[in-house]
């Protein structure tokens, strides 16, 4: 939301007076509510927290004349479609709908279904399609010897700025605190810290300040960092789509990168699967 925010102000700097604002969880009531009392050109918003101020009679959104609703297949995981669809039935039918999803499966089909009316689908990309200035490689590696093989590529004076990604919270915790105790700068960025801890991790990582970012997966849409050097795998994703989208977080802006994962036997099958969807075989790395 505060990355949308950020765009939009750039974009509308010379327009004349179009009002922003955010409202998303985690920030103080009293402000937004404050925000709210005066007409908005434009309003970013999470669906939790709208809701909120909705039920607490704060948002009027009778005069929307254009929605927006931005990576719906992650809205979805989270649990937030019954909210989307409660907000969608108080904006005026009248108005035109835009939904924007990295993937597109069944639910989020339906859920185009239930609120657009004679959509147009555009794909940028397939969705198999995966960044080809991007160097994949992946790593045979035992569970318990993920976190000394971490710790040995972190060594490298290539890996710059390098993006981790595990399956859960703990285990981001975990593998941050870990790679501290050897000396190497990193944070953890997940949905258990507050919005102020995750914009200060954000902004460590961008500064140079933590050279590693532990995340999961639902925090690293928020990510968008030009220069990540290295994406690393610690945990394979269940989902072969994620996967796509998390080494996307390389090789942006005309530059290359380079995606290592770790694979233990217990995820031999979700390679399969990323191999499958990506129609290419991951090279094997075994200089370790």
């Amino acid at each position: 939301a505060l990355q949308v925010t950020s765009a939009v102000e750039k974009y509308s700097k010379f327009m004349h007076r179009v009002r922003t604002g955010t409202v998303l969880g985690g920030m103080p009531y009293p402000k937004q509510r404050r925000l709210l009392e005066s007409p908005l050109d434009i309003l970013v918003a999470t669906p939790g927290r709208l809701l909120d101020l909705m039920n607490q009679r704060c948002v009027n959104l009778q005069n929307v004349e254009f929605l927006v609703l931005d990576e719906a297949d992650r809205m979805l995981d989270m649990g937030f479609i019954r909210d989307v669809k409660v907000i969608v039935s108080k904006i005026v039918v009248e108005r035109q709908t835009l939904l924007f999803s990295a993937t597109m499966p069944e639910a989020v089909m339906s859920l185009a279904k239930g609120i657009l009316k004679n959509f147009e689908r555009i794909e940028v990309t397939p969705p198999s399609t995966t960044v080809e200035r991007i160097e994949q490689r992946v790593m045979f590696v035992a569970r318990d010897d993920k976190r000394r093989l971490l710790a040995e590529l972190l060594h490298d004076k290539s890996v710059t700025r390098a993006l981790v990604f595990t399956r859960t919270k703990h285990a981001a915790n975990r593998v941050a605190e870990q790679l501290i105790k050897t000396g190497v700068s990193a944070d953890a960025i997940h949905g258990n810290k507050s919005q102020n801890a995750r914009q200060r991790s954000l902004a460590d990582f961008k500064s140079g300040k933590a050279r590693v970012l532990v995340a999961t997966d639902i925090a690293a849409r928020g990510i968008d960092v030009d220069s990540i050097s290295h994406v690393i795998n610690y945990e394979l994703p269940a989902d072969p789509e994620s996967y796509v989208h998390r080494i996307g977080r390389t090789a942006r802006a005309g530059m290359s990168g380079a995606a290592i994962s770790f694979c233990d036997a217990d995820e031999v099958d979700d390679l399969r699967a990323i191999e499958r969807t990506t129609r290419q075989t991951i090279t094997v790395d075994t200089t370790h």
